[in-house]
C-alpha cells in the first residue's frame, strides 16, 4: 500500500512537471487549444523586420494580439470559411507573395552592393553635379521675335521679374519672376546648359536661346562652387538605389530566361 501511494505521488509530480513544461511552450490555451509561444516570437520578428522596435512593453500587446487571432480563427474555422474557394484563392496569392519576397530577400543577401561600387556611383554623381552652380532666371516664350523684344525691353530698364510673371510660358518659374534657384548646368537641356555656362554673374543673354520648349531669355544672378554632400552622408541613399537596380536586373534576367508559351 505504501509503495502504491509513493508511485501515485511520483506520477502526480511528473504530470505536474509535464504540464508546466507544456504551458511554458504556450502563451495561452483558447477553448482547449494551445497557442504556442512561437507565434508571439514570429509576430515580434515580423514587426522588427518592418522597422518597428519591439520594446518589452509591447510583448504584452503582441501576446494579446496572438490570442485574439486564435479566437477569431477558431470562429472562422467553425463557420467553415477555410474551405471556401475564395479563401483558397487568397491563401495561394499570399503564398506566392511571401515566397517571392523571400526570393528577393535571399538574392539581396547573397549579392550585396560592394563599397567599391558605392564609391564609384558617388564619383559619377560628383562628376555630374560638381563644378559651378548657377542661380538663374529665365523667361520662356513661343516665338523668337517675342524673346528678342523682351531682351530689348530689359536692356532699356525693364524689370526681369515683372516681365517673367506676365509673359513667361513656364508656369513653375514664371510665377516666381523666372527664378530657377541654384542648379548645376547639367540639370537643364543641352542648349540651355551651354548658354548658361557662357554667362557671367549679372549677365543677360544677348540673343534668344532655342530649346525644345521654345525660346528663352536667360539672366544669371549668381555663381558659386557646388557644395556636395560627403560620401558617408549619401551612402544609405546610394545603397538603396543600387540595391533596387540590382534587384530589377535580377528580375528581368529571370523573365528573359523563362520559357513562356
Amino acid at each position: 500500500m505504501k509503495k502504491h501511494f509513493l508511485f501515485a505521488g511520483a506520477l502526480s509530480a511528473l504530470m505536474t512537471v509535464g504540464a508546466g513544461s507544456a504551458f511554458a511552450q504556450n502563451v495561452a490555451i483558447v477553448n482547449g487549444k494551445p497557442v504556442p509561444k512561437a507565434r508571439v516570437d514570429a509576430l515580434a520578428l515580423q514587426l522588427a523586420r518592418s522597422g518597428r522596435p519591439v520594446t518589452p512593453e509591447m510583448q504584452g500587446q503582441i501576446r494579446e494580439e496572438v490570442i485574439a487571432r486564435e479566437v477569431f480563427m477558431q470562429e472562422a474555422e467553425k463557420l467553415g470559411l477555410s474551405s471556401t474557394d475564395d479563401f483558397k484563392v487568397q491563401m495561394e496569392l499570399a503564398r506566392q507573395a511571401i515566397l517571392i519576397r523571400e526570393l528577393f530577400a535571399d538574392y539581396q543577401k547573397k549579392n550585396p552592393v560592394t563599397d567599391a561600387a558605392l564609391k564609384g556611383e558617388y564619383d559619377k554623381f560628383v562628376a555630374t553635379n560638381g563644378g559651378k552652380e548657377y542661380k538663374a532666371r529665365h523667361i520662356l516664350v513661343e516665338k523668337e521675335d517675342e524673346a528678342k523684344a523682351i531682351i530689348a525691353s530689359l536692356k532699356k530698364g525693364g524689370k526681369f521679374e515683372d516681365i517673367a510673371k506676365k509673359q513667361s510660358k513656364d508656369p513653375g518659374s514664371g510665377a516666381n519672376g523666372g527664378d530657377l534657384d541654384w542648379a548645376n548646368p547639367g540639370s537643364y537641356v543641352p542648349e540651355f546648359s551651354a548658354a548658361l555656362a557662357k554667362l557671367n554673374k549679372g549677365q543677360l543673354s544677348d540673343t534668344p536661346v532655342k530649346t525644345q520648349f521654345g525660346y528663352h531669355v536667360i539672366r544669371v544672378d549668381d555663381i558659386r562652387t557646388a557644395k556636395l554632400p560627403p560620401f558617408e552622408e549619401l551612402k544609405p541613399q546610394i545603397t538603396q538605389q543600387m540595391q533596387q537596380q540590382k534587384l530589377a536586373a535580377f528580375q528581368q534576367g529571370l523573365r528573359d530566361k523563362a520559357k513562356v508559351e
